[in-house]
């Protein structure tokens, strides 16, 4: 078979496979070799299913020893199979990198004969790439439970960040869709590679040119939807994994039927729950930098998101009693609860304040979104229009797209308002807008 023939089923087959984000991770090239490794980030294309792209995402080899129900590479699928060999990985990478296609590599694999036979072909790779090809751009490798920690030890050195896919987020699940694999064979190469990184820490303060193991850090992966998981659960789990892994990222990937099961979820015209998916990543960024819990976001009796509001916005509304926020006084934690409220625009309010009272014009400039956070505001004690503290009221303006302002506001639109300086309310109530 052709390189190209099968970079086309292995490119294919590796689509599935979500966590491919390069942040994390600042190393320049010396001037020796080729590419180099910037936190901004790599280049972003787009696949046919609307996933971002930014690296050469393909696995090693499609064929596996295990019979996963939910993967189209299972043993027991009739597929066409196939493998690289580390040449081939580094000529393809080396070469699409030279024609600016690429800007690093997101290399994962089936499992061939076994887990350490597998991984010795991923290290050969890594190794051949790094130190025969030069290459020194930005790796995402995928550590294959099973492996000998000597073995993950070594493709450490080598990559810039390492993924165990945790699967599904229940053990319970595990067993059921993946009976050949364990939590506790998924867990172990998470804890060695957290311990090895901390070890590394202090090694690097000692020695200024020791060598990095996995600067970007380490993420995983759960598929969302194959097991009666709440979102509860799910964010239970993740909120454990980083606090007791330490990890950069979790990855949710809304489960596709692509096998004929009775244990998977029966197919429906609906398709993958991209929207479920959605909140949870959104959730998912409130605990990792707006210091929420995943016990304030949900509880046992309300255990999944509300599909029309996002998290933030859902849990302003079950907690009104503590809005609305005086912008010139609350605390940057207090803000960063705002909905419409961003970790900037948060930062830029409390070094702005320091100057002077903001007014409602200054936020905007600030990057705040007006049209969400002017129900849960006020600058100087006053809300920027007459708004009701009600549920049902700020849930429906909120709702309707068309609407840009409160339902109490006539005869004004959110673009109309960009041409004057102010908006203010007499004491009847009526509008009286203010020119310049």
């Amino acid at each position: 078979m052709s390189v190209y023939d099968k970079l086309q089923i292995l490119s294919d087959a590796a689509k599935y496979d979500v966590a491919c984000t390069s942040s994390g991770v600042d190393r320049k090239g010396d001037g020796t070799g080729m590419g180099n490794c910037r936190a901004a980030g790599l280049c972003h294309s787009f696949s046919s299913d609307g996933r971002c792209i930014c690296l050469l995402k393909i696995l090693f080899t499609n064929e596996c020893i295990y019979d996963c129900k939910y993967c189209i590479n299972r043993s027991s699928n009739d597929v066409v199979r196939t493998s690289f060999t580390p040449e081939e990985v580094c000529t393809l990478t080396m070469e699409f990198y030279r024609r600016n296609y690429i800007e690093g590599l997101f290399l994962s694999s089936g499992i061939l004969k076994s887990p350490n036979y597998t991984m010795e072909l991923i290290y050969a790779t890594l190794y051949r790439l790094r130190n025969v090809c030069n290459f020194q751009g930005y790796i995402h490798v995928k550590a294959i439970p099973g492996t000998d920690a000597q073995l993950l030890e070594r493709v450490g050195f080598l990559a810039d960040r390492m993924s165990v896919n945790l699967e599904l987020p229940t053990a319970e699940g595990l067993r059921l869709l993946a009976p050949h694999k364990s939590r506790k064979n998924i867990l172990a190469p998470m804890r060695m590679v957290q311990n090895r990184m901390q070890e590394n820490k202090q090694e690097i303060v000692l020695y200024k040119n020791a060598p990095r193991f996995v600067p970007a850090g380490q993420s995983t992966q759960m598929i969302i939807g194959a097991t009666p998981e709440t979102d509860y659960q799910i964010l239970n789990v993740a909120e454990s994994l980083y606090q007791k892994f330490g990890l950069r990222r979790v990855f949710y990937s809304a489960f596709v039927a692509v096998n004929e099961d009775s244990a998977l979820p029966a197919r429906t015209g609906e398709g993958p729950p991209l929207l479920r998916e959605h909140r949870l990543y959104q959730a998912d960024w409130l605990l990792r930098f707006y210091r929420f819990e995943a016990k304030e976001l949900l509880d046992e009796e309300h255990p999944n998101f509300n599909i029309f509001l996002d998290p933030k916005c859902n849990w302003a509304l079950k907690h009104l009693e503590q809005f609305p926020v005086e912008v010139n006084r609350a605390d940057y934690n207090m803000l960063l609860r705002v909905p419409g409220i961003g970790v900037k625009s948060a930062m830029r309010i409390v070094k702005a304040r320091q100057m002077g009272n903001l007014k409602f014009e200054d936020l905007k400039n600030m990057g705040v979104v007006l049209k969400r956070a002017l129900y849960f505001l006020t600058c100087s004690g006053k809300m920027m229009y007459r708004t009701r503290l009600d549920e049902d009221y700020i849930t429906r303006n909120l709702l309707n797209t068309k609407e840009r302002l409160p339902d109490t506001v006539s005869g004004i639109t959110y673009r109309q308002l960009s041409l004057f300086d102010d908006v203010n309310y007499t004491d009847s109530g009526a509008v009286q807008i203010l020119q310049a």
